[in-house]
């Protein structure tokens, strides 16, 4: 199977640490496999014995007792604990080196993957699916050569013993064979079915506890409760139907190897009783059914436990297999020396094959240093335009060039490196504030820091946190009001320092006192810099070199304020009809 190949391949570097595992399992196992021999030396040879004293019984029944202790109470645990150590060790090792693989993969994957895929089923693949692919080397891998080994040496021990009874013994193993083939082989698919199913539980879980607020809003809890009710009820079904065929399988299984030792016991007894076989001999053979079965039926465990993880490996797999939308041309060169002029030439763009275009034959030559703004209505394909820039979609039709330089020919991570971003909902993460604005340029210091802060005007009310740069902003930033996030955010691109900028509509969410605040810093941080600025409220880009307005994926009018104004187009009216809100929202 084609999952079990790759998955092999993370196996490969520590195949040595498995063969040894496995080696210190058989000697594990092996030390059990005595005690059958040993009931049948005390019945046969102590006990059965009428040339020996009852005193020389008791004295070589303590001796081999405690050559019996010594083995299991000096030489086992070791054996035991560096078996249990080193398979734990190897297994966690190569699940590491899977997650970490999967997310290097996701940082891959461009946003429109994303836009496309719910963040909790990518989590599950990554935590429950890989989790679950563990059994594969635990189960797979290690115990179930354990087993066969154990089941091989079993059968040694008792052919030594006895060759026919050992044949009696076998004789139902065929059987055992074909029904774990039947019964295991439509595990796989009903395996993979019910984890897609909690995938989406989680999925949908995952949403409704980040929208919460939303829920509590508009106080529809019984709502929810149906509808995750019918998530929960179809995961539900696919749990059961799962596990209806997994109890038919143990419930066939286990029948044939319990009726194994009935077949022994009676034969066997049958040839105690016509004096072909020693008591002892009986004795050891019923516990070395016991050893021979009993892996037969961790086998069977193991069975349904691996082939959980084959369907495991399929989602992981199928996560790992997702396409690259954004790549590095072979040709592509490092970004380095920007200047930061960049042109527009006949730009369209589509988000899907066979969807209209959002962008259509755009072309702007916009210089070093130049402020360019874009306007216009919502949907017009603003804040598409500027996310072709660090390329997080690409063109469909046309280029953009930096320096003269299609961006397609740069390494995209050395070009997103030049890039600076404020969007009008920036993601913070639950640790520190420092951290936060580290995320700029991880290896700054402190020192480095602060006059970020300073510079984005968020010095001041950092200082003024329970913990200072030290306090904790919880999930998304959740402790923070909107300017607070929006000045941290900007702290991070003052600390980034980048020749470019973009400003994706950074002040829309704000009241007008703290839009005031961070307009300031942002026209600070505009200097010296070539940048761009999608924005809602026109009177926050007056001052910019050049207004883009655009409109239904089109450029409609380009020019300064004043300019624009005096035409009374499209921009004019834009403008007409915020300032007419804002005076009736003012006599409000």
């Amino acid at each position: 199977m084609e999952s079990i190949r790759r998955y092999l391949q993370f196996v490969k570097p520590y195949r040595f640490q498995i063969i040894g595992t496995i080696i210190i399992g058989i000697i594990k196992f092996s030390i059990p496999l005595i005690i059958p021999l040993l009931i049948k030396y005390v019945v046969d040879n102590i006990i059965g014995s009428h040339s020996l004293s009852q005193h020389v019984k008791i004295q070589k029944l303590l001796y081999i007792m405690f050559t019996m202790l010594v083995v299991f109470v000096v030489l086992r645990p070791p054996i035991e604990y560096y078996r249990q150590y080193f398979a734990q060790w190897t297994a966690n090792k190569i699940l590491y080196e899977i997650r970490d693989q999967l997310y290097t993969h996701i940082q891959k994957l461009s946003f429109k993957y994303y836009s496309n895929t719910r963040s909790g089923e990518i989590i599950s693949r990554i935590i429950n699916d890989v989790e679950q692919t563990k059994t594969f080397v635990i189960s797979g891998l290690m115990n179930l050569w354990l087993d066969i080994a154990t089941i091989v040496l079993a059968i040694i021990m008792m052919f030594i013993m006895n060759g026919p009874l050992t044949v009696i013994s076998i004789l139902l193993f065929p059987f055992y064979a074909i029904s774990v083939r039947y019964f295991f082989g439509n595990l796989r698919k009903l395996t993979r079915i019910r984890s897609q199913a909690l995938a989406e539980v989680q999925s949908y879980l995952h949403e409704r506890v980040e929208g919460m607020p939303v829920i509590k809003s508009f106080a529809i809890e019984k709502y929810e409760q149906t509808q995750f009710a019918k998530q929960n009820s179809n995961f539900l079904t696919k749990a059961l139907q799962h596990t209806s065929w997994n109890a038919k399988s143990y419930a066939v299984v286990n029948t044939i190897t319990d009726i194994a030792p009935l077949i022994v016991i009676g034969y066997s007894a049958y040839l105690v009783i016509q004096h072909s076989l020693t008591l002892g001999t009986m004795v050891a053979f019923f516990a070395y059914i016991d050893k021979l079965y009993n892996p037969l039926r961790r086998l069977v465990n193991s069975s349904t436990t691996v082939t959980q993880s084959f369907a495991s490996m399929d989602r992981v797999f199928e996560l790992m297999d997702e396409k690259y939308d954004i790549v590095d041309r072979d040709s592509a060169t490092e970004c380095v020396d920007v200047k930061g002029n960049i042109i527009f030439e006949n730009v369209s763009f589509s988000y899907g094959e066979k969807e209209e275009m959002v962008l259509k034959n755009i072309s702007i030559n916009v210089k070093k240093g130049e402020t360019v703004a874009l306007v216009g209505m919502s949907g017009g394909g603003k804040s598409t335009l500027v996310s072709l820039i660090p390329r997080f979609y690409d063109v469909t039709e046309g280029s953009i060039l930096l320096d003269g330089i299609d961006i397609r020919n740069y390494q995209i991570q050395s070009l997103r490196d030049k890039i600076g971003v404020v969007f009008q909902d920036n993601i913070l993460f639950s640790e520190s504030v420092k951290e936060n604005i580290m995320l700029g340029r991880p290896e700054a210091t402190m020192e480095e820091v602060i006059l970020a802060a300073k510079a984005a005007n968020a010095h001041e009310f950092i200082l003024n946190l329970p913990e200072g740069y030290d306090t904790k902003v919880g999930e998304r930033g959740v402790k923070l009001s909107g300017g607070q996030k929006q000045r941290i955010a900007i702290a991070r691109i003052f600390l980034k320092n980048p020749p470019l900028i973009i400003l994706d509509e950074a002040t829309s969410a704000l009241d007008l006192e703290s839009e005031h605040l961070i307009q300031e810093t942002l026209q600070e941080l505009a200097k010296d810099r070539t940048t761009f600025i999608v924005a809602h409220r026109l009177s926050t880009i007056t001052h910019a070199d050049r207004i883009v307005v655009i409109e239904y994926g089109k450029i409609v009018e380009m020019g300064k304020h004043d300019e624009l104004m005096n035409r009374r187009g499209s921009y004019y009216k834009l403008f007409q009809v915020q300032q007419l809100e804002q005076k009736e929202t003012e006599v409000v």
